[in-house]
């Protein structure tokens, strides 16, 4: 039974990012990479909005219970995007990046630039 609610967690996941790609491009932003993956972090989506390269989490959440999705992005996973960002960046020419975050709590979508930094 476990296997079924990981597979529809997924697969609600895979949509949220699917939504979100989806809306960033409708905004200017340009789709480079989906779910880059590092041990110890991963990143949602990589887009670049002109000059600049967006680190872009996912974040959904179908109730607001403990504090929607907004809440759910922890200082500790910044610490893990920003370390896949590194990764992401290591040996590629000095760009301007950012990180944002599109919320998907219930039916409506918010998408916060500038979410976070690096210093974090």
């Amino acid at each position: 039974m476990r296997a079924k609610t990981n597979d529809t967690t997924t697969r609600r996941g895979h949509e949220a990012e699917t939504l979100a790609a989806r809306y960033l491009e409708a905004h200017g932003l340009r789709l480079l990479e989906r779910n880059f993956r590092i041990r110890g972090g991963e990143i949602d989506l990589i887009c670049r909005d002109a000059r600049t390269l967006v680190f872009v989490e996912v974040r959904l959440r179908g109730r607001a219970d403990f504090g929607g999705a907004a809440a759910s992005i922890t200082t500790a996973k910044q610490r893990r995007i920003i370390l896949a960002a590194r990764h992401y960046l290591a040996g590629k020419a000095d760009c301007d990046c950012r990180f944002d975050c599109v919320l998907l709590d219930g039916k409506q979508l918010e998408w916060i630039r500038n979410a976070f930094s690096a210093d974090t």
